[in-house]
């Protein structure tokens, strides 16, 4: 039982002004078998420094690759956090301790 966590953009906030991004949301979902078992959703807000560093990327040259990129250097040590939590929560869907129901 392999699980995969795939982390993507939900939707990005920027100024309008010059296009930085002051806002990520992100999400990971726990994929097992190819289907999605669950999801972890988070944000990650940037600020804009008084003037745009040398290696600023405008808005419409960015790519996912990179926006999470700046994502897990932001969380740091949470991203392994956040990953071993979501493998958890497959893990628990994919073999359950306890269920509910009636016998009949």
């Amino acid at each position: 039982m392999a699980i995969t966590k795939t982390w993507e953009v939900n939707t990005m906030e920027r100024d309008v002004s010059d296009g930085y991004v002051t806002k990520v949301i992100y999400r990971v979902k726990g994929i097992s078998d190819s289907v999605e078992k669950a999801r972890k959703t988070g944000n990650v807000t940037f600020t804009k420094p008084e003037s745009l560093p040398s290696d600023f990327i405008a808005f419409a040259s960015l790519n996912a690759a990179t926006v999470l990129g700046w994502v897990k250097t932001s969380l740091g040590d949470q991203v392994a956090t956040i990953e071993t939590e979501l493998e958890a929560e497959v893990t628990k869907i994919l073999t359950p301790t306890t269920v509910s129901g009636v016998p009949w």
